[in-house]
């Protein structure tokens, strides 16, 4: 696709075009080489958006609380983005969840965008597409991003480092795993959501969480992440969530650690991306070997100069 076509997708977009956004996206999860063009393209447009993570078990509730928020931050007057980071498909590669399966009380809502991501495989566990799909929803002009990560293996971690604020949620009878795991997400979560709190036993895990927490990452002389109860079905407790969402980001700026944490994620990626191209460069150099065109001493050289090159 020609610049000038991915140009023409991204004012569209900026001025509400849900298909040419939906295109964009796509553009990012299929074609790599047209990646670096829409990154150059969108990087005078964003850091406006407050990037929301919401990650915790199978089970927990997430895409149901993910739409009660949305419901509850359009309420407010704000626009909603939702990327949804999906298990990949074994056969197709394809996110296994459908965009319109998820939150379909918001498909006729304007302010309101959602669409699934594969997570693909990627070295970093989350999809090493979806810091890009974040900035191209940043730069449409939406006042919040939620990304979504389906809760299992490294993706529950890996979200912390893609998200401004980092909302973990549990549901009643959680609270021992939590204190039995306060090297994991525990550890990243800004904000904690007992979700089902309909259920018996949501104060008494409440209690748990918070004295796991407080000695946690994210809890400082200026923040102690709150924990919340929610229903998310009847939408109980909902408003107290987007508040503390919206405290926080007023903390992050006020204190100047927003631009310490986006400073941070920029690095994280940065890593990870070249990685991926050193995994790549070394995919090949393998085959080369394997198909006896070239021996492994002077592959490994060819590597290692590569490095060398590049300095310190």
């Amino acid at each position: 696709m020609a610049g000038n076509d991915v140009t023409s997708l991204l004012t569209r977009a900026r001025a509400a075009d849900i298909r040419a956004l939906g295109r964009l996206i796509t553009l990012v999860e299929n074609e790599p080489s047209i990646v670096q063009d829409i990154n150059e393209l969108i990087l005078p447009l964003v850091g406006r958006a407050h990037v929301v993570g919401v990650t915790g078990p199978p089970g927990a509730g997430k895409s149901t609380t993910v739409g009660a928020l949305t419901a509850v931050l359009r309420e407010r007057g704000r626009t909603v983005a939702v990327l949804a980071i999906d298990p990949s498909s074994a056969t197709t590669g394809g996110a296994l969840l459908g965009d319109r399966l998820r939150m379909h009380q918001h498909d006729l809502d304007q302010g309101v965008f959602i669409r699934s991501m594969a997570s693909r495989g990627s070295l970093g566990g989350l999809s090493s597409k979806a810091s890009t799909a974040v900035r191209v929803l940043d730069a449409a002009g939406f006042d919040v991003v939620i990304l979504e990560t389906v809760g299992v293996g490294q993706s529950e971690v890996d979200i912390a480092a893609v998200a401004d604020t980092t909302v973990v949620i549990l549901v009643p009878g959680m609270g021992d795993q939590v204190q039995a795991d306060k090297a994991g997400i525990i550890e990243r979560g800004d904000i904690f959501v007992v979700n089902k709190a309909d259920r018996g036993g949501a104060e008494t895990t409440r209690s748990q969480i918070r004295f796991a927490v407080s000695g946690g990452a994210h809890a400082t002389a200026s923040w102690t992440p709150p924990v919340e109860l929610t229903t998310a079905t009847t939408g109980a407790g909902v408003d107290a969530v987007v508040d503390a969402v919206d405290r926080h980001w007023a903390q992050l700026v006020s204190s100047g650690e927003l631009d310490g944490r986006r400073a941070a994620r920029s690095r994280r990626e940065i890593e990870t991306l070249a990685l991926e191209l050193l995994h790549t460069r070394l995919d090949s150099l393998a085959a080369a070997v394997a198909g006896g065109r070239q021996d492994p001493l002077s592959a490994a050289r060819e590597l290692a100069e590569l490095l060398w090159r590049a300095g310190p």
